[in-house]
């Protein structure tokens, strides 16, 4: 299986693309998957945050993570999201990514359980316990989706479970975290992956981190700062980082909206259907967004992939 390979480099968050009636639309699903594999991206992630997960259905959530799998065809690890507010539905969820043939799991711990070691360790050991099959990114998001869980923490809850083999750190700042949680780290923790929408990448990179999971749509220009980075080449990576950081900037603020609608301008999907409840754009919004993809059309190297 591909999901035991190590997990390095860019690995986007998809979306889930919806059809002008609501419905989950299968066929942009796999182009998006096309998309980003054409882009370079070293593993895929679905669900997560950025998929709205919050707004699938536990059904559809398993339709769609099957048909990234199956379109991927193991030509790249899946990372499956299956955080959940309890155990037995976290649970269910590593059952259902095993069921689709993915054994890499990426849970948050629900802030329900605290941010105490013990008890979240539990709830790790909960789910590791039921599902042995499985291996688990630990995903430490912010306050306030999060439990903004510190380093001390998270070397308490790792060194208890094996099962624990990535950190995926996304509090803010997230790169002190990093060095700290890399610092002595249990020897099966493999490594830590920076988050926060590649707007950090490259401090979380300087301080070890093995891989990024921002969302897709300008995966091509964040592999080509991965690739830079790791050849040595600092002074691109930072030029691509300065390049592409208002965009981020924006995405910040639109999310999901934002992403699908540079899909759109890019030719992967055919509309910015979302069911989260996000800003909407004005006219003014739309300007700026489509001025800076102006500016980095040479970046944007996919073929008929385009702005």
């Amino acid at each position: 299986m591909l999901q035991g390979l190590s997990l390095t480099g860019i690995l986007p968050v998809l979306p889930t693309p919806f059809r002008g009636d609501g419905a989950v639309d299968l066929p942009a699903m796999e182009r998006v998957v096309d998309f980003a594999l054409a882009c370079g991206a070293k593993g895929l992630v679905f669900p997560g945050f950025a998929s709205e997960v919050d707004d699938l259905t536990a059904d559809e959530r398993a339709t769609l993570l099957r048909t990234v799998v199956a379109r991927v065809a193991g030509r790249v690890p899946v990372i499956a999201g299956a955080s959940a507010p309890s155990a037995e539905e976290a649970i269910a969820h590593s059952r259902d990514a095993v069921a689709a043939g993915v054994t890499t799991v990426m849970i948050q711990a629900p802030k329900s359980v605290g941010v105490g070691a013990e008890a979240v360790g539990a709830f790790y050991r909960t789910i590791a316990e039921a599902v042995p099959e499985i291996s688990i990114v630990l995903q430490n998001a912010p306050a306030p989706r999060g439990s903004d869980l510190n380093a001390e923490t998270i070397h308490a809850i790792v060194a208890g479970n094996p099962s624990i083999t990535y950190v995926k750190e996304e509090t803010l700042p997230s790169g002190p975290p990093i060095s700290a949680i890399l610092k002595g780290k249990p020897a099966h923790l493999k490594g830590v992956i920076g988050g926060g929408g590649a707007r950090y990448i490259i401090d979380e990179y300087q301080r070890g981190a093995c891989a990024a999971m921002p969302a897709v749509e300008i995966t091509d220009v964040h592999v080509a700062l991965d690739r830079a980075f790791r050849a040595g080449d600092v002074a691109k990576a930072r030029e691509l980082y300065m390049r592409t950081l208002p965009l981020l900037v924006i995405q910040a603020n639109y999310r999901m909206r934002f992403t699908k609608h540079v899909l759109c301008r890019r030719g992967i999907m055919d509309n910015d259907v979302v069911r989260a409840k996000l800003l909407t754009f004005d006219d003014y919004d739309v300007a700026e967004i489509d001025a800076w993809l102006d500016l980095v059309r040479d970046l944007l190297t996919v073929e008929g992939a385009h702005v």
